[in-house]
C-alpha cells in the first residue's frame, strides 16, 4: 500500500482563482457510525472544503487540471455571479443561481 501524498492546485478560471486541495480517505468506523470515503480533491472556499472528485480518477497533471477546471466551470458560478452573499452555498448549480 502506498502512502498518501496530499496535493494542492491553484487554477485561474475566467479571471478567478480557485484553490483545490487533496485529502486522504477514511476507513469506515461502525462504532462512530462513520462511512468510509476515498481520497478526494476538494474545492477550498472561505475555509471550508467541498468534494470534487476522487484522487485516483485522473492520471496526469494536465488531466487533473482539466477535470478540476470542468468542475469549477459547471458547479461554482454562484460565488462570482450577481447577488452572491455569505448565506448562499458557494457551490450552487447554475440552474439555481438566480433563485434567492
Amino acid at each position: 500500500m502506498t502512502t498518501f501524498k496530499p496535493g494542492r492546485r491553484h487554477l485561474t478560471i475566467h479571471g478567478h482563482l480557485f484553490h483545490f486541495a487533496s485529502y486522504k480517505g477514511r476507513s469506515a468506523n461502525q462504532r462512530r457510525a462513520q462511512l468510509a470515503y476515498p481520497a478526494m480533491w476538494y474545492l477550498m472556499v472561505e475555509g471550508r472544503r467541498w468534494p470534487v472528485l476522487p484522487c485516483d480518477s485522473c492520471g496526469s497533471t494536465l488531466e487533473l487540471d482539466a477535470a478540476l477546471r470542468d468542475y469549477a466551470e459547471d458547479n461554482a458560478p454562484g460565488p462570482f455571479g450577481a447577488g452572491y452573499s455569505q448565506r448562499h452555498h458557494p457551490l450552487r448549480l447554475a440552474a439555481t443561481a438566480g433563485g434567492h
